[in-house]
């Protein structure tokens, strides 16, 4: 059904392309149809689990500890990964240590690798452009972070058009130098862009591959040689993602693969001393790491994202309906989740509070519309939830309930979408900022609301907050985007009556600001910031002056 979904939705846009797509869909009869896949979607289950094995030194291996996944579904043990401890870290400290500081190549070192990771870029792409592969990958998705078809499916299209986007010359054009005269003939100094050699990767479980993809494929094009983890509750969908990475040429190599706990993998990063980490995940995580790598770091952490509807209201329901997606879309697990809402008094007196919750009731687990919470418990929730009702003025708009009938493990969360109203000058008094500001990794959002001359206090607000990765702006007076654009900092901030906090696409940076560990992804810009270092050469090549005479001392 899935797959002759896929089919549906490419006739509704291009009838010649069904034909060709079910024709492809006919050989998917097992894993084996795809040549890179060593898992079958379909099958996937307690009396058929998967294996996840690691990738060290140009070879898949199996360690003797294996930690078994459940379906965060149904609570089916479902998937066995392959663990490494802390007394198997070896061969992994040993692969990073063989890559030189000057990396696998450089401007003045292995340049055909530039052209190497253009074309194994324009493969994958093709490959993931084809819909039995998009289809296996989106599945896969949905399998170990349950969202939306829809939303999964994007996750895979933005890797796709990111791919894209490096194929050909793309790569070697990341390591464009520039020259500047010198000061005598003979002497000119350049600035190249300088891979850091050995690098790691940590990457979480909402993203399963468009995070991981990004990140680890702007790493190689600058020409490092990392060892990438990502969070073993999903760690399946890049495993199947460097298997077809493989198939398109990728050297064994070049990447090594490491399932592990947090302790094994920071006892990793501390024996193997990567020149560089990035970190996507806590802000706890991050600073600690931070410590511990002695800054070598670069991170996209939490975000407590924020949106400011400003006093023009218009297009109700297109707001609205943008609203609900911010917060509540694969069940509000993005670092860009919207979840604070700030309504000018205007808005509150439109229909917009009561759209949002028709929307958010429309949601269910039947279509992963709304679904597990893979990192906060029910209980959890439901406590935040009794501790903000208590402060004074702060009422429930909708949703705080679990959900009902359902199989999903209590290790989970499972709540309907929820929204808590709280006064904005309870919000900013001492004793409530840090409850209010918590973020709870779900689908919960704080709505307040504020008059002309408090606009001020909201921006106190956000001036608060630590995280600053995502932010909206609903509002197309120019004088009031630019009031508040010029007092924030959010690296991602969307302006204007379209503003979202979520959907980001490969074509523009997304990352937080205001912190100089703070990590891009997704475009030229942050492959280059994050992933190599500048360096200078100046050529001093004379010739020498006419008459030179040796001078005296100075």
């Amino acid at each position: 059904m899935y797959r002759l979904r896929v089919c549906t939705k490419l006739a509704a846009k291009d009838p010649r392309k069904t034909l060709n797509c079910l024709s492809s869909l006919q050989s998917l009869r097992s894993k084996h149809s795809l040549p890179f896949a060593t898992v079958d979607v379909d099958s996937l289950s307690g009396s058929q689990p998967a294996e996840v094995q690691n990738l060290v030194q140009g070879n898949w291996t199996k360690s003797s500890k294996w930690n078994t996944l459940v379906d965060p579904l149904n609570g089916e043990p479902f998937i066995k990964v392959s663990e490494i401890d802390e007394g198997g870290i070896q061969p992994f400290v040993d692969s990073l240590s063989k890559c030189p500081k000057h990396g696998l190549h450089n401007p003045f070192k292995a340049p055909e690798r530039y052209l190497l990771y253009g074309d194994i870029t324009t493969k994958a792409a093709h490959m993931l452009s084809l819909p039995e592969v998009s289809d296996f990958f989106t599945r896969l998705i949905q399998r170990v972070a349950p969202k939306s078809y829809q939303q999964a499916h994007g996750e895979v299209y933005v890797t796709q058009k990111f791919l894209e986007n490096f194929c050909g010359d793309q790569v070697r054009f990341l390591a464009r130098s520039f020259a500047v005269p010198g000061n005598h003939l003979g002497q000119q100094s350049h600035g190249f862009r300088w891979p850091y050699g050995p690098v790691a990767i940590i990457t979480p479980f909402n993203f399963p591959l468009e995070i991981p993809v990004l990140q680890l494929m702007g790493a190689l094009y600058m020409g490092n040689k990392p060892v990438l983890k990502v969070d073993s509750k999903v760690c399946i969908v890049m495993e199947q993602m460097l298997r077809l990475l493989h198939e398109c040429g990728l050297p064994m190599e070049d990447v090594d693969f490491i399932n592990s706990d947090g302790s094994t993998m920071n006892k990793l990063l501390l024996e193997g001393k990567p020149r560089m980490t990035l970190f996507t995940g806590s802000s706890r995580v991050a600073d600690l790491l931070a410590v511990d790598l002695k800054g070598r770091i670069k991170l996209e952490d939490a975000g407590f994202d924020w949106k400011i509807l400003g006093p023009d209201v218009q297009e109700v329901d297109y707001v609205a309906w943008v609203c609900d997606q911010d917060a509540y879309a694969c069940s509000g697990q993005k670092c860009s989740a919207q979840s604070m809402l700030f309504m000018h008094e205007n808005w509150s007196q439109s229909s917009l509070v009561k759209q949002l919750g028709n929307l958010a009731a429309r949601r269910k687990l039947e279509d992963l519309t709304i679904g597990p919470v893979l990192t906060v418990t029910t209980e959890r929730m439901l406590e935040h939830l009794r501790k903000l009702l208590k402060i004074p003025g702060s009422k429930l708009l909708f949703g705080g309930e679990a959900l009902a009938n359902h199989k999903i493990p209590s290790v989970y969360g499972a709540i309907k979408p929820t929204a808590v109203f709280v006064p904005l000058d309870e919000i900013l008094k001492d004793g409530n900022y840090e409850l209010v500001t918590t973020e709870i990794f779900g689908p919960f959002q704080i709505v307040t609301e504020y008059k002309d001359n408090q606009l001020a206090m909201v921006l106190d607000a956000v001036e608060r907050m630590h995280a600053h990765l995502t932010a909206a702006v609903v509002s197309n007076d120019v004088l009031f985007l630019q009031e508040v654009i010029g007092s924030t900092v959010n690296g991602t901030t969307y302006a204007g009556l379209r503003a979202r906090t979520t959907g980001a696409p490969q074509n523009h940076w997304f990352g937080p600001a205001g912190d100089p560990r703070g990590a891009g992804i997704g475009t030229p810009e942050a492959i280059k910031l994050v992933w190599s270092c500048h360096r200078e050469v100046i050529y001093d090549i004379g010739p020498m002056p006419t008459n030179w005479k040796l001078p005296a001392s100075t």
